[in-house]
């Protein structure tokens, strides 16, 4: 069994249940998925750019990314309707797990002047967005193969119902947000 499942059913669910006054251990929230995308503009006018950017979210998370098409046409950024523009992979289960676990004790502190996460990025609902720079902190890319720089969203999705809720699950979990 992952570390952090093990963490969020021995510590997270007492202490969430104990402060937000739950009645049941359903009502606890949890991380439903992750998804990460990497968005590739520029794919319009070259295709290996895309590929590239799978296979770099496919080293990431261990699992093989689809592609995200163009949902209409947009002449001003020579954009067609259905074109390739970006990739993305949707995590759940021990995958999801593990990615976080990675996450947060490994890639975050590689970071450069890393200071701790915004805890502004919640959207009202309950989830987060983290917005990367670069896909190399990571430690499964390998820099002399990396064809261009790109940042990535990851949106950590889950079934709180508040920002609060969510900020004290993913706090609970270890993600270090600034003061």
């Amino acid at each position: 069994m992952n570390r952090l499942k093990e963490k969020y059913n021995k510590e997270i669910i007492p202490s969430l249940k104990e402060k937000y006054n739950y009645k049941s251990v359903m009502e606890v929230p949890k991380i439903d998925k992750i998804v990460i995308n990497i968005g590739v503009g520029d794919a319009a006018h070259n295709s290996k750019l895309i590929e590239a950017a799978m296979n770099d979210l496919e080293a990431i998370t261990g699992q093989k990314p689809v592609t995200t098409k163009a949902k209409k046409a947009i002449a001003g950024f020579k954009l067609r309707e259905g074109q390739a523009i970006g990739c993305k992979a949707t995590l759940r289960g021990e995958n999801m797990y593990n990615f976080l676990d990675k996450l947060i004790s490994i890639t975050l502190p590689r970071v450069r002047d890393f200071r701790g996460i915004s805890p502004k990025a919640f959207d009202g609902r309950g989830n987060y967005t983290l917005g990367l720079t670069e896909q190399l902190i990571f430690s499964e890319i390998e820099y002399d193969n990396v064809v261009k720089v790109r940042g990535m969203d990851i949106v950590f999705v889950t079934t709180a119902k508040t920002n609060e809720e969510a900020y004290d699950l993913l706090k609970g979990f270890g993600m270090p947000f600034k003061k």
